[in-house]
């Protein structure tokens, strides 16, 4: 990663002693980044039966300080539909993943952009390439502008000056700069007037959440949200972090998707005839017996633990004897391990579908995850290849698809964002629903997620205070990018574009 040399600042004794320097030169400034760059492109896009002609801005955004000094530069991806009428009356997205330290290519190049990688459906490894990129028909563009946002650290985005990256990893810090960025675009663009979405995916739904808080929350300067689009929910962290002593929640959200899961995988002594039928049983399970059994813990009669027992099998496929030693507290870990230990098997954590195979078959944990490395190469390198070849990028520094040392050097937040060390921003979206009779919110999990479960999505919208009526929550076959799968990206997309008509 470039960043800019510091500047070096001669102390010159002559000046101390008062007398005239004459040979060396005068102390330098930092010097000035130069114009923030921008790269603007036409295509056309197909989307049913109206060919659609769009505009793609690449471009930084320099956010500066009070004093005018730019501080960062955010780079994003913006895709403008050309056609007449009032271009700010025309709804606007902002969007961006999680990680914390990720790009925004998965939602661009997966899901809602007018390109999409060309990768098979089925939950299989795509192989090597060559990858190329196919037309998204599936694209959010008929229902709105679309702009695609990378942190600082990710993509091309930098620290400038004095500044480090480092700077602006942290819960607060990021949300602060994107919020800023936000502000400044819809200045410089002209889209204050726009209904405005905000789009997150995982860690990006709870920079949505903050986002909220710093852009529609903060008084008599506050910028309205129509509504946010929550991908793969984790508002509140307690609710996915299973195998953490004390926390008996996580166990009870992740048990629906075991079910799932072994549904999936032909685990069970006997595969229901209705998946959906076959998950709502697993919910009522989970929030009434097995909780219960949680609560009640090793005094529980022998003949109630081996009725739990059996009737976490029926669900999970997990042997009788395997849950009654880990006193029915399986954890997403030991699940994805033991599974499909018998046929020498794990499965993602992302997307359970993925099958991969240890070294060792023996272990606890899984050593190699079969999703993560199954889809980071034809994104990596379709993103590449995209802006250099075809939006015509050039860059001084490196694309950053994910950055690793930003997910570790995470800050934690200032306030009363957290519980129990556990971050918790769901109350934000309440109060913005509270103050904002138009703001609305869209929930979209996958069934085969285990780090955001599709019923810990729904136990933090029922939890939230926010009214029913404008919630809208779905549950996709596929993982945390349920997207990948292309019925699902079908009806995710049609969803999402009926919530942002109004529909």
């Amino acid at each position: 990663m470039k960043r800019p040399a510091a500047a070096i600042i001669l102390l010159v004794l002559a000046l101390l002693h008062g007398r005239p320097a004459r040979s060396e030169p005068p102390a330098a400034a930092k010097a000035e980044p130069p114009a923030a760059k921008s790269f603007t492109t036409r295509h056309e896009v197909v989307v049913g039966k109206a060919k659609l002609a769009y505009r793609v801005m690449a471009e930084e955004t320099y956010l500066r300080d009070r004093e005018g000094k730019p501080e960062a530069s955010i780079f994003s991806t913006a895709y403008v539909l050309d056609r007449g009428g009032d271009a700010a009356a025309r709804p606007i997205a902002f969007l961006f993943n999680g990680g914390p330290g990720s790009s925004s290519v998965w939602l661009h190049l997966g899901a809602f952009g007018p390109l999409r990688v060309d990768i098979p459906s089925d939950p299989v490894n795509p192989g090597a390439p060559p990858y190329r990129l196919a037309p998204n028909p599936q694209t959010l563009l008929p229902a709105t502008d679309l702009v695609f946002v990378d942190p600082v650290g990710t993509g091309y985005s930098r620290a400038l000056g004095e500044k480090k990256d480092v700077d602006y990893w942290g819960v607060d810090e990021d949300a602060a700069a994107t919020a800023a960025f936000v502000r400044e675009y819809l200045t410089r663009h002209k889209r204050w007037a726009s209904p405005k979405y905000i789009v997150g995916e995982s860690y990006g739904t709870i920079r949505a959440s903050l986002l909220v808080r710093d852009l529609q929350l903060g008084p008599l300067n506050n910028v309205s949200i129509n509504g946010v689009v929550l991908v793969s929910a984790a508002l509140d962290v307690r609710v996915f972090q299973s195998g953490v002593p004390g926390n008996d929640l996580a166990y009870v959200t992740s048990l629906p998707t075991y079910a799932a899961t072994a549904y999936y995988h032909k685990a069970l002594d006997a595969q229901p005839a209705d998946l959906e039928a076959f998950l709502q049983k697993a919910r009522r399970f989970a929030s009434t017996e097995y909780v219960t059994a949680l609560f009640q813990g090793d005094p529980m009669p022998e003949d109630r633990a081996r009725q739990i027992a059996q009737t976490m099998h029926d669900f999970t496929g997990l042997s009788t004897e395997f849950l009654r030693r880990s006193r029915f507290r399986v954890s997403a870990e030991r699940f994805r391990k033991e599974l499909l230990r018998a046929r020498g098997l794990t499965v993602g954590a992302h997307d359970t579908r993925f099958v991969g195979k240890d070294p060792d078959d023996a272990g606890e944990a899984v050593e190699i995850d079969p999703f993560i490395r199954s889809i980071s190469g034809p994104f990596v390198t379709a993103m590449n290849s995209y802006l250099t070849d075809e939006l015509g990028v050039e860059m001084d520094r490196p694309y950053e698809v994910f950055q690793m040392a930003a997910n570790r050097a995470w800050k934690r937040p200032e306030g009363e964002s957290w519980v129990d060390g556990y971050l918790y921003t769901l109350p934000f979206l309440a109060q913005a629903a509270a103050v904002n009779s138009g703001f609305r919110v869209f929930v979209a999990s996958g069934y085969h997620d285990l780090t955001t479960t599709f019923f810990g999505a729904e136990h933090q919208i029922q939890s939230s205070g926010i009214d029913p009526k404008r919630v809208t929550n779905r549950n996709y076959e596929g993982g945390h990018m349920m997207y990948l799968d292309a019925a699902s990206r079908a009806r995710l997309s049609a969803d999402v574009a009926a919530f942002i008509q109004g529909r």
